[in-house]
């Protein structure tokens, strides 16, 4: 008997999810190609946190690393989400938001630059209030400007999954991939039962969550592309595809009357089944050149 056949592939593995953000970005790029900009020793960090008695860090929670997948010059930026759960502030939005436009200028100028965002996050930070506001909206803005010209793919692979704001970030890009840890959605568990109740969503039904705002269940009802197991190497693979495959026909966020359409034939009158919901949404995007299901 082989060391094979007694440890499975999946054992084997190295975990995507267990990389903080910097290894995360670094596995997906091209062995050499990379070079991090405004990095932790810069010490470029946010100025109202220690006002609030909460530690900074250095690079404030955002990774920006630039270089190739596939050859193709490409900017990574990662969230991580050990840091404030991710949470985007004055100075991690800054950082995304010139980094975005930066491969935008540098695309305009006929080096077309992909954008690759690593979210982990819980979106805005609350601590500063409406300068984590403004930061997602200009994200939001610098994703748009991009994607005229070379595609923006998010991964979004766990564990703080990806809400609030920057889950419109998401829906902005050109390509989400997920794994089945993770999650996207625009409110998250704990905030729709603070503001609702128990009776509305119970944040410690984990199944329910998961069956709802889940990798697997975004991906059959169309709104992600590609769902893949948490292995770095077949995510990369995967980033790598989607790299090489270009701009979408059509964005999701661009389809505006199918979303309306989907929308208006809901029956609000009684509680939607997520089963009947993949149904009756997935497959009927045009968003993805590439294959639906686990890729393994």
């Amino acid at each position: 008997m082989s060391y094979a056949t007694v440890i499975p592939e999946f054992v084997l593995r190295q975990s995507f999810i267990e990389l903080d953000a910097r290894a995360r970005a670094q596995s997906l790029m091209d062995p050499g190609s990379w070079r991090e900009l405004v990095g932790p020793f810069d010490r470029i960090e946010s100025p109202w946190l220690p006002e609030q008695g909460i530690a900074p860090q250095f690079d404030d929670g955002c990774v920006v690393l630039k270089g190739a997948i596939a050859g193709k010059a490409t900017v990574v930026i990662a969230l991580e989400g050990g840091f404030q759960a991710g949470s985007m502030g004055e100075v991690s939005g800054a950082k995304m938001a010139a980094a975005l436009d930066l491969a935008t200028r540098d695309s305009q100028n006929g080096k077309k630059t992909v954008a690759v965002l690593l979210l982990e996050t819980g979106g805005v930070r609350l601590q500063e209030a409406n300068l984590g506001l403004n930061a997602i909206a200009e994200v939001m803005a610098s994703i748009l400007a991009l994607r005229q010209h070379a595609p923006v793919i998010t991964v979004i692979a766990g564990t703080v999954g990806c809400f609030g704001g920057m889950a419109l970030a998401a829906g902005l890009s050109s390509y989400i991939v997920m794994t089945p840890e993770a999650r996207l959605g625009l409110n998250g568990p704990e905030v729709i039962e603070q503001e609702s109740g128990i009776e509305e969503f119970d944040s410690s039904d984990r199944a329910l969550i998961w069956a709802i705002n889940g990798g697997e269940q975004r991906v059959a009802m169309g709104v992600a592309d590609e769902l893949v197991l948490d292995d770095a190497q077949k995510i990369a693979a995967i980033v790598r595809s989607h790299v090489e495959a270009g701009l979408p026909a059509v964005h999701r966020s661009q389809q505006v009357d199918l979303y309306r359409e989907r929308i208006r034939a809901l029956d609000t009158s009684r509680q939607i089944d997520p089963l009947t919901l993949r149904e009756t949404w997935g497959g009927k995007t045009t968003v993805s050149k590439t294959r639906k299901g686990v890729t393994r």
